[in-house]
């Protein structure tokens, strides 16, 4: 039986993901456990009891016992270093060096709601478009499966001479009703090898190259990458975590390709002794020409960490606001998209059926 539970326990833990939420929890009320005196392996244990995901729960027992062995809250945290990231164990670090724990756990806290905050924003402005879509997508398969396959028999036993919309939608309703077993394994496996190209680093050019210049999501990947560029940057400076490594770190936290390409070879630009803001003027297509000027009084009046909260805090702002326009932006292209679909199916069906009746009524 303990083996059993144990076996299941395994699997649970490989299945089961710690969430930005959870660290969320952890970091914020650890930070109030420092505030308030409370040691730190001792605030480790109770914060463990206190989480419900199992695999967390682990990896915090597990923490809460290096402590106590003698290790420090960073060495213990980089044991878990696909738990906690390279930034988050990096500030921790320099909290500890600094004497200043309870200062950096706040940065954190807020550094991860904004996180938080910036993805819940963007899969809920996203998650309209894919619903449309979805529907679209289930509408059109159902026409062409169920439907247009009644009306080929009529066509077929009326020997007339079908336009050539109807003859591609016959064709293709033939192929998906006829020739299933061979188009959904092939659509499947093109989906996979997508997945698959996209983990390359040709694959991530290409896709993230193709989301830069698209209309409205281009707009939306700069203002993302912006916000985490200057809110990651901005805590990592104010923990007195040095420029280079704090550009390292930061490439990191970027998802898209170019931009982590752009801060890593600012990092070894700036060990030469180059200037972020004429670093960064090389690269107008990622951070606009405001950006540049700013990080440039940043770099002249010391208070480049507070620059960079500004531009986060603007850029975040915009976002929202982007977010929230985004349905109604994205409403009629949606709208017109799914009724030129269905439109044409319903011409391609209804020509034929027009011509049929017009034979019947001459006759």
């Amino acid at each position: 039986m303990d083996t059993q539970q144990s076996f299941l326990d395994r699997i649970n833990n490989a299945i089961t993901a710690i969430k930005l939420t959870d660290k969320l929890f952890f970091t914020k009320n650890l930070g109030l456990m420092v505030r308030s005196g409370i040691s730190l392996s001792q605030g480790l244990n109770s914060l463990a009891e206190q989480t419900e995901n199992k695999k967390f729960r682990a990896v915090l027992q597990n923490i809460a016992s290096l402590v106590r062995e003698g290790k420090s809250l960073s060495e213990s945290l980089t044991r878990h270093s696909d738990v906690f990231s390279e930034i988050f164990i990096n500030m921790v670090q320099a909290g500890e060096e600094s004497g200043n724990m309870e200062q950096v756990l706040k940065t954190l806290t807020n550094q991860m709601y904004k996180e938080h905050d910036l993805r819940s924003k963007v899969k809920g402005a996203l998650a309209y478009p894919i619903v449309v879509f979805t529907a679209m997508t289930g509408i059109t398969t159902g026409l062409v499966i169920f439907v247009v396959p009644k009306l080929t028999v009529m066509f077929s036993e009326s020997n007339m001479k079908l336009p050539l919309p109807t003859l591609i939608l016959l064709a293709i309703s033939n192929m998906l009703v006829h020739y299933s077993y061979i188009v959904f394994p092939v659509f499947i496996a093109l989906i996979i090898l997508f997945l698959k190209a996209r983990k390359t680093v040709r694959g991530k050019k290409l896709f993230h190259a193709l989301t830069l210049r698209a209309p409205v999501i281009g707009r939306l990947a700069v203002k993302v990458n912006i916000a985490r560029f200057a809110r990651s940057l901005s805590s990592l400076l104010k923990t007195d975590i040095p420029v280079v490594q704090s550009f390292q770190i930061t490439s990191k936290v970027l998802s898209n390709i170019y931009y982590r390409e752009a801060l890593e070879e600012t990092a070894e630009k700036l060990k030469t002794g180059a200037h972020i803001h004429g670093i960064l003027s090389g690269y107008t297509r990622l951070f606009p020409p405001t950006i540049i000027q700013m990080v440039s009084v940043g770099e002249e009046t010391g208070k480049l960490d507070e620059i960079l909260e500004e531009i986060a805090n603007f850029y975040e702002e915009d976002l929202d606001t982007t977010l929230k326009n985004l349905p109604s932006l994205l409403e009629p292209i949606l709208i017109l998209c799914l009724g030129g679909t269905v439109g044409g199916i319903a011409i391609a069906i209804m020509l034929p059926i027009f011509s049929l009746s017009q034979a019947g009524g001459g006759a």
